[in-house]
């Protein structure tokens, strides 16, 4: 038996209500991964040009990243004769989340 269209008024708006936080949710989850990814590509950009700067014997410029990425951690080893550098900071939009990125470049001395 088909029902009426005043029996069915409505609907669409408790659906559109009950949907609405989980899509809201959805849409801030990829917004935190595009951050964070965003982020990750700074790091590895930052930590190859502290490698760089570290090698030729300089201290490591991160002014600049700092102000885009926030509290960053400043790793360096030696590994098979190359000076790597590894930068890691947690996620801004992503609680819980750490970024690291990390670069190996020669020493020119």
């Amino acid at each position: 038996m088909p029902s009426s269209p005043a029996a069915e008024r409505g609907t669409v708006t408790a659906e559109l209500a009950a949907a609405l936080p989980a899509v809201l949710l959805l849409l801030l989850a990829c917004v935190g991964a595009l951050s964070a990814l965003t982020e990750r590509a700074l790091l590895f950009d930052g930590a190859a040009e502290a490698a760089r700067a570290t090698a030729r014997g300089d201290p490591p410029a991160l002014g600049a990243l700092r102000g885009a990425v926030g509290e960053i951690r400043v790793g360096r080893s030696d590994r098979d004769g190359l000076v790597c550098v590894t930068l890691t900071s947690p996620a801004d939009r992503l609680p819980g989340v750490m970024l690291t990125g990390e670069s190996c470049a020669a020493p020119s001395w």
